[in-house]
């Protein structure tokens, strides 16, 4: 009896050691709450939210992208494609000998440099000596390595080049730019994208979720932009107009006017005859339609005034 005494004062001190590490284990893993710091960042826009990762990674870009060149986009290292990045484009006025043989020359040099159709527009026109020539433009599009290669083959179907221009436009700081807003949104993205797993009300997650989808709809305007700049700076755009060699059509002179009393004389004829003949015809309309028009009309009129005037002598006397 005495043991059992003794023992329940250990089994008593022991059981609240057990109870107090319990309460102590419990309350280490209890989640502490956001505090007001953290929730005014999680509801702050988007850009507000992520302008220290935006000025981070802005410096880090520009410690990894040099000056002048261009990089390929998501790849996850950094790999130079050209130090300029140019788009150009050339027009062309090409006289030549045969228009069709000319048009088929001009697309075989097309598929022989790798390039495509953008349009092609073929018409007919008419010449002084009555016949029709064929007319066209047609735009093509050429790999940037090979467009003043291309320029040359093209001279070459012409007998003679009328007009020729040609333009390049460097948009290399405009790609460079383009490339460190996108590396930019993208770690953004992925901020927000941490701020919605620790969301902790649906008024939270829709609000970050809105924040979210905007970020990605400027990423994706970028991306297309960048893939815009990058298929007009690889392919070249050359407009060539083929006019065909037209001949040369001499015109005879008409010979100067001299005085015929003859031919005078004739006409002079001519013209007192069909005076003749109109005032002809004019008496024949007159006899044939006018007067039995008029004639009935007139007649019985005047049969009424005359046998007005017999009756009123009598009334008279």
């Amino acid at each position: 009896m005495k043991s059992r005494i003794t023992l329940l004062p250990i089994f008593l001190l022991l059981g609240t050691l057990i109870l107090g590490a319990c309460g102590s284990g419990a309350g280490a893993e209890a989640p502490m709450p956001y505090t007001e710091e953290e929730i005014n960042r999680m509801e702050a826009p988007a850009q507000d939210a992520a302008e220290p990762m935006m000025a981070q990674t802005e410096g880090d870009s520009a410690a990894t992208l040099k000056e002048g060149s261009v990089y390929e986009t998501g790849t996850a290292n950094d790999v130079v494609l050209t130090t300029h990045l140019i788009i150009k484009t050339a027009e062309m006025r090409l006289l030549v000998e045969d228009s069709d043989q000319a048009i088929d020359r001009l697309t075989q040099i097309v598929g022989d440099s790798g390039g495509y159709i953008v349009s092609s527009r073929v018409w007919n026109q008419s010449h002084v000596d009555g016949k029709n020539y064929k007319y066209a433009t047609v735009t093509i599009g050429v790999p940037v390595e090979t467009f003043e290669r291309a320029l040359s083959r093209l001279r070459g179907i012409s007998i003679d080049v009328l007009d020729e221009s040609a333009s390049g436009e460097d948009v290399t700081d405009q790609y460079v730019d383009l490339q460190s807003q996108l590396t930019n949104l993208e770690a953004t993205r992925e901020r927000v994208k941490s701020f919605l797993d620790d969301a902790k009300t649906v008024d939270e997650a829709l609000r970050i979720n809105q924040q979210l989808s905007e970020i990605e709809r400027q990423i994706e305007e970028i991306k297309g932009r960048i893939n815009y700049l990058q298929d007009r700076s690889a392919y070249s755009t050359i407009t060539v107009n083929i006019e065909p060699k037209l001949p040369v059509v001499e015109i005879e002179p008409k010979p100067k006017p001299t005085w015929q009393p003859s031919e005078t004389l004739q006409h002079a004829w001519e013209t007192l005859s069909r005076a003749y003949q109109n005032i002809a015809d004019l008496l024949i309309w007159f006899l044939v339609v006018l007067v039995p028009i008029i004639a009935p009309p007139v007649l019985i009129l005047w049969l009424i005034l005359k046998l007005i005037f017999k009756k009123s002598p009598k009334s008279s006397q």
